[in-house]
């Protein structure tokens, strides 16, 4: 995972906003409606009488009426399915759907369509186009009209499938794999291996902020290092920080340096997907636990949700040797394997445990990751599969039933 400056990782969540690409538009739709009135100047005076004088105006006017009754439509349509999302799958799966581009275009556009048609209406009543800005206003109507056309098609076939479980586990092991991905490209930001216990000496940064950490500008880390510096990272996104827990170890007193790594990391409420590869693993492990609950008790859900986290943790299970280290002087902890299994099934091996398709499952998806993977990996398969059974062990009834789980988690 590559590390990424703190403003650019800021301005990348900025552009994944809805009220960005909604402002972009509008702003694009408002220019384009004002272009006529600058291009009017070069347009032949004979081509104006190929358009009626009155054929834009109850184009416009069709065209904002009908755009802001289909923007309300799509908002509320939108806050339908979040809200179905948040209540059949997991709250914590929203924020993809937020920043779903097929749904955020398709709001932008209708939205810009409706101010393009303000606009043109507007200018029309002042007379500011004249003749010949009729004619680009016109054409330019067209176009609009285009792209609605093509966007509402798109839109349409979007919401068969928005906010739908099984879209949003794709889109949760989409954004999981993006991080995991990341990751295995830079397992450390560029930073190097931590070689173990902290040294003697030096001064713990403790967290200024009570807050889950969402990124780490480790680039900022190595300017603030210098030549004479070392910095240990003590803790990894997706920790939760409080007051008297360090984020880095410094070799160095001068205070304005330490400043300079305190702020290079950046803490927030809510816990993100970006440089936190065990996030998008935990989320999917809480689809597979509400679907297992008495109030939806879908197994089927669950088994889908280990077929994804299989995918994800095979591509961990490829990782390769450490690369040589961008930064020499920033030391940061890998990520444990362990952790990586617990956040993953865990979680389904106690929800699951009564129900034997789902605990075959898991005892059949362990033994695939412990057959492809390498020690580390081959042991957590084979403890996360003990742990399965134990609780499976406790929960089922029937000795036949216990009899296949023993028999498959052999296998592991």
């Amino acid at each position: 995972m590559k590390s990424t400056s703190r403003w650019a990782w800021v301005i990348a969540n900025v552009v994944r906003q809805l009220w960005f690409r909604a402002s972009l538009f509008s702003l694009a739709a408002v220019a384009t409606a004002l272009l006529a009135w600058f291009v009017k100047p070069w347009i032949p005076a004979d081509w104006p009488a190929l358009v009626g004088a009155d054929a834009v105006d109850g184009i416009l006017g069709i065209l904002g009426a009908s755009m802001l009754s289909v923007t309300v439509f799509s908002l509320t349509t939108m806050v339908s399915a979040y809200s179905a999302a948040s209540t059949n799958v997991t709250p914590r799966a929203t924020r993809l759907l937020l920043e779903d581009s097929t749904s955020q275009n398709a709001l932008s556009t209708f939205l810009g369509a409706f101010l393009f048609a303000l606009v043109g209406i507007v200018a029309l009543s002042t007379g500011l186009y004249g003749d010949s800005g009729r004619l680009v206003l016109f054409v330019a109507t067209l176009l609009v009209l285009l792209v609605i056309v093509v966007t509402l098609l798109r839109w349409i076939t979007h919401l068969s499938t928005l906010g739908q479980t099984g879209d949003t586990i794709e889109r949760v092991e989409a954004a999981a794999k993006r991080a995991l991905e990341g990751y295995l490209a830079q397992p450390l930001f560029g930073g190097a291996a931590k070689p173990g216990p902290l040294p003697s000496g030096g001064h713990l940064l403790l967290g200024e902020q009570v807050g889950y950490l969402l990124h780490i500008d480790v680039e900022a880390l190595a300017r603030a290092a210098g030549d004479d510096g070392t910095i240990h990272v003590c803790s990894l996104p997706g920790s939760f920080i409080h007051r008297s827990q360090a984020l880095a170890w410094v070799s160095f007193d001068d205070p304005d340096r330490q400043h300079e790594v305190a702020r290079a990391f950046s803490i927030g409420a809510q816990r993100g997907y970006d440089q936190d590869p065990r996030f998008g693993i935990i989320v999917l492990a809480e689809i597979a636990s509400r679907s297992l609950s008495a109030a939806v008790n879908d197994s089927g859900t669950a088994i889908s949700v280990i077929g994804a986290l299989v995918r994800i943790l095979d591509r961990w299970s490829q990782r390769e040797e450490l690369p040589e280290p961008l930064y020499e002087r920033v030391f940061v902890p890998e990520l444990d394997v362990d952790d990586l299994f617990d956040d993953a099934f865990a979680p389904i091996a106690r929800d699951g445990a009564g129900i034997v398709e789902v605990g075959l499952r898991l005892q059949k998806s362990l033994a695939m990751l412990a057959a492809v993977g390498d020690a580390p990996t081959r042991r957590a398969a084979r403890r996360l599969s003990s742990l399965a059974l134990e609780y499976a062990e406790a929960s089922l009834k029937l000795e036949s039933e216990r009899a296949r789980l023993r028999a498959a988690a052999a296998r592991v």
